[in-house]
């Protein structure tokens, strides 16, 4: 379309008519006395934590498939924004993500994954904007103490490390930073922080405070130089909702966290009712999904709160849920710089239940409005509370106080979530509508959502069905030798301290699954019912753990069983520095049996409940640990393996007496 020069001479209608709906209502649609806040994007947060983790071991085409639902334009849901964790070694939700420094003379940039997702999120759409947030600090940034701004200086030079690693290792440009995640702020710091990327060449990085609340908006206004610092006031989970001061800032308004719901057509309806509301009732101009895939075990906190499903690396299988096509509703036919319509002008409350925007390019001149109807029961969030509506079958008609003098046609995309057992109707494209004499009107019916837009694009095709899903298969072994240093190991989710494969020397243990954590950080925060798990392990002498557990049954709300070993020798074993050692963890009904160098060494009964749970193991205090050679093994094939195994044992021993006594 013609460049307007910034003014758009537009007229456009809403609605169908039929019997059954009430009858039509005139909703304003004009531009003559200008536009309303620019758009800023919807987004998904990978983190806070490890919500992505068993994304990267998908095998292909499978992993190369999710990510182009996420992030290829006009495919899936086409994000605009990609919010990550910046790794801090502790406990963020469910899980830890390594920091680039674990030690102030210890940095690494290819720890993690949050690197290759932004990579990938690139790679697809070379226009998405980078958005970094710690939740977790290493001790030695908080100097010892649970506060990060101990010394302001030292945190922003850390979080400057890490983009400079983004930069230099993967050429990619950050452009959004956090304070701390849902934690207190330090005004402070904001502006040390904004000094030390002034100084270092990073004024275009745009400071997002405080993911939290709108309280930090009452400083923003109150002081002018900590003004300055903030770029972008960012509140979670604000349900639709802004402060008076915070939009009297004037600064652009983000629900920097939001969403985090089960991702069932009810947390689509969630999804497409905020996504809208946000604007109309908050002037929030972006939105951004916690989380933005739902890449862990379920059984972890906020199962499946993501805006698809990837959970099984082993079988293959994904779900593409509806959260990512009602996104595609709006990120299909917008972009970041557009602006929405004023309040009365084309954004606005339905008479009868439901909202629509009204976006618009002021350089091409393309024009987007998007409508929901999502009735309250089927649009309920996590949180917060959800005050009672109703929303009823209805026509509306928006009316355009101009004359709409280049536009003939409007493209329809519909959504429909249908809650009686029938198929959803998902992004599809109906028959474009023609423009007469200004107008268009349709029907709205209930749980629906619409895209009328100048933009002509042609049906996405999608992906072939995935793999169906299949249970975690035992027996199950690993060895760790065919990662890259520095990496995690495949399957496992760290949920304290830090884990990286790390070289070693010692004969028959190439690379060793270590934890590597020494101190204390400044936090924020199934295998069967019968099972056998073991695993070799190696307590050095120097930064050691005081001990190693194994757990099995392990539940989300916290342990169940867990047999351990100290240096000291706890179970009658004396467990010496600089051996390696076999232990194993045998639990079956109501008793737990404990091994040591494969001969049964404990035995104890046990609670019957709970029945079903993780497998675990690792250290019971900060310090170094090397485990390797894991074996999850289902309880009939126990006794076999500790057979096999003590019979290697004995040709070991035979073969080490025989090189002594032949003098080899």
């Amino acid at each position: 379309m013609a460049n307007l020069g910034g003014y758009f001479a537009f007229v456009l209608f809403l609605g169908y008519k039929c019997n059954v709906f009430a009858d039509g209502l005139l909703y304003n649609v004009d531009i003559s006395e200008g536009f309303g806040r620019r758009f800023d994007g919807i987004g998904g947060l990978s983190g806070g934590g490890a919500t992505s983790k068993l994304l990267l071991n998908y095998a292909e085409p499978y992993k190369t498939q999710v990510l182009d639902y996420l992030f290829k334009p006009n495919f899936g849901a086409s994000l605009q924004i990609l919010k990550v964790e910046i790794g801090g070694d502790g406990q963020s939700t469910d899980g830890t993500e390594s920091s680039h420094m674990h030690e102030p003379w210890d940095e690494a940039y290819n720890r993690g994954y949050e690197w290759w997702l932004m990579v990938e999120a690139k790679k697809r759409n070379p226009s998405i904007k980078l958005y970094g947030l710690p939740w977790t600090f290493p001790g030695w940034v908080a100097m010892g103490t649970q506060n990060p701004f101990t010394n302001a200086t030292v945190t922003a030079h850390y979080l400057l490390k890490w983009i400079q690693g983004a930069k230099k290792y993967y050429n990619l440009d950050i452009d959004f930073l956090g304070i701390w995640n849902e934690r207190h702020y330090d005004k402070h710091y904001i502006e040390v922080l904004r000094d030390v990327l002034d100084q270092n060449g990073f004024q275009q990085i745009q400071v997002v405070a405080a993911d939290n609340s709108w309280f930090i908006s009452g400083d923003v206004l109150k002081d002018q130089t900590f003004s300055k610092a903030v770029n972008v006031i960012g509140a979670h989970y604000p349900g639709t909702k802004s402060s008076k001061v915070a939009q009297l800032t004037k600064k652009p308004l983000w629900s920097s966290e939001d969403y985090s719901t089960f991702n069932d057509d009810v947390g689509g309806g969630c999804w497409a009712r905020i996504l809208n509301q946000n604007y109309v009732n908050g002037y929030i101009t972006s939105t951004i999904s916690w989380n933005l895939i739902a890449s862990y075990y379920q059984d972890l906190p906020y199962g499946r709160d993501g805006l698809m499903t990837a959970q099984e690396p082993w079988s293959g299988h994904y779900v593409v849920e509806s959260p990512i096509f009602l996104t595609a509703h709006t990120t299909h036919f917008t972009d970041i710089g557009w602006f929405y319509l004023k309040h009365g002008a084309g954004v606005g409350h339905l008479d009868r239940g439901g909202s629509y925007v009204t976006l618009a390019d002021r350089h091409s001149g393309h024009l987007s409005i998007i409508i929901e109807t999502m009735s309250h029961n089927h649009s309920v969030c996590i949180r917060p509370l959800l005050p009672p509506y109703e929303v009823k079958p209805q026509t509306a008609t928006f009316v355009f106080q101009s004359i709409l003098t280049n536009v003939t046609q409007l493209y329809v995309w519909r959504s429909k979530l249908r809650f009686d057992g029938s198929p959803n109707e998902l992004f599809i494209k109906e028959r474009s509508v023609k423009v007469v004499h200004g107008s268009v009107t349709m029907k709205l019916d209930v749980d629906e959502v619409y895209t009328l837009t100048t933009i002509d694009r042609e049906q996405p095709k999608m992906y072939p069905k995935p793999p169906v899903s299949q249970p975690f298969n035992l027996p199950y072994t690993d060895d760790f030798e065919g990662y890259p240093v520095n990496s995690e190991a495949f399957n496992f989710v760290p949920q304290v301290g830090v884990w990286e494969i790390r070289q070693t020397g010692a004969k028959g243990h190439g690379k060793v699954n270590r934890q590597i954590m020494l101190h204390e950080g400044c936090y924020w925060c199934n295998a069967g019912s019968d099972v056998f798990i073991m695993i070799d392990v190696y307590i050095p002498s120097v930064n050691a753990t005081s001990g190693i557990f194994l757990g099995a049954r392990v539940t989300t709300g916290g342990c169940d069983y867990f047999s351990n070993v100290t240096a000291s020798g706890r179970l009658k074993v004396t467990l010496k520095h600089n051996i390696w050692y076999s232990i194993g963890l045998y639990v079956k009904d109501d008793k737990a049996s404990w091994y040591f160098d494969d001969e049964k060494v404990s035995e104890v009964k046990i609670p019957p409940k709970p029945r079903h749970g993780f497998v675990a193991y690792g250290a019971l205090s900060y310090g170094l640990a090397d485990y390797d050679n894991l074996r999850v093994l289902e309880s009939p094939h126990h006794d076999a393996d500790l057979v096999r195994r003590r019979k290697m044992r004995k040709v070991n021993e035979m073969k080490k007496f025989w090189y002594l006594s032949s003098g080899v």
